[in-house]
């Protein structure tokens, strides 16, 4: 029975992967026929309707007060409006390879923005070392890539602007007590998130260019069943089974698949210098991880002893642009 219940945590491990990975590919087919803020909005909408649908049938807890709706509305804005957002955006000339690669730096920014919170985690050297390397390959990938046309330096802002405002909402999650069930909490913030994403988009004039297309609406059903539900209710079966950073390596192979299929799918350009950046972006990651301390970590446990809060600030920050 262990052993058979392993080899489940490790297949949905492989999906979480794979279709984590695959969702740059997919938001860069989607932007190619869709206006981009409607694009996001819509699938948000339409993932977010289905979990609360889902949440609210199965019989799980809603959050308990307005406050705690807000809360969790204030996450989806920051994650999904202005991270997922920014991505979805940029995507219309960055590609789809080069963008995962610069997102894979978000858990850089949780490491700073960490150093804020009175209990949160502390880095020593190794992490110091770990985020001037990150943001030295971030630089290096910016930089060259421009020349090379693979990125050019404004999409590559962009992309430290969505990483470092996904970090934000990550780490904004961990400054409130969550009530409700993880499901309807996660539900709550890609609505937020779609309804803020559909009204950018109706603002920017983007009804009028909607062209429904089969590649478009192919793009957003994967977006909404395999990267929202599908991918992300396989992450909280893993988080359940794996302790988070365990859990959280995904990050590290994300970049690796969205490369490899933006190369082979859309033959999108790669030249030594994106490997070369992003063995130092990856390598300054994972420094940075195993640099954390546990004793922070261990005192956030005790004062939270809740499972399924526990549960819900691991899982908000790495909602699946997803």
């Amino acid at each position: 029975m262990v052993k058979r219940e392993e080899r489940i945590v490790i297949l949905a491990y492989i999906a979480v992967c794979i279709i984590w990975g695959s969702t740059y590919l997919a938001i860069r087919i989607g932007v190619s026929d869709f206006p981009p803020e409607l694009f996001a909005g819509i699938r948000f909408l339409i993932a977010g309707s289905l979990v609360l649908l889902f949440a609210y049938f199965k019989g799980y807890k809603f959050p308990e007060n307005v406050t705690d709706v807000k809360r969790q509305a204030i996450v989806g804005l920051f994650l999904l409006m202005g991270g997922n957002g920014i991505v979805v955006w940029a995507e219309q000339w960055v590609y789809s390879g080069v963008t995962s690669l610069l997102m894979a730096i978000v858990p850089l920014f949780n490491a700073i923005l960490e150093l804020f919170l009175p209990n949160g985690p502390r880095i020593g050297w190794k992490g110091w070392l770990g985020l001037i390397l990150g943001f030295s390959g971030v630089a290096l990938l910016v930089l060259v890539g421009s020349e090379a046309k693979i990125v050019d330096v404004s999409g590559g802002i962009l992309l430290l602007l969505a990483a470092f405002l996904w970090s934000l909402g990550s780490v904004y999650s961990k400054t409130f007590k969550a009530s409700g069930s993880t499901v309807a909490n996660i539900g709550i913030q890609m609505f937020a998130g779609g309804i803020g994403l559909t009204i950018i988009g109706l603002l920017l004039g983007e009804a009028g260019k909607i062209h429904l297309t089969g590649k478009g609406i192919g793009a957003m059903a994967y977006l909404v069943l395999g990267g929202s539900i599908l991918g992300y209710s396989s992450y909280i079966y893993i988080l359940q089974k794996w302790p988070a950073s365990k859990a959280g390596t995904y990050a590290y192979i994300n970049p690796v698949v969205g490369v490899f299929l933006g190369a082979v799918i859309l033959s999108e350009p790669v030249s030594p210098y994106v490997f070369i950046s992003a063995i130092i972006i990856l390598g300054g990651v994972l420094l940075v991880q195993l640099s954390k301390t546990s004793k922070k970590v261990e005192q956030v446990s005790a004062e939270n002893p809740n499972p399924n809060s526990d549960l819900n600030s691991n899982s908000k920050k790495l909602i699946r642009s997803t």
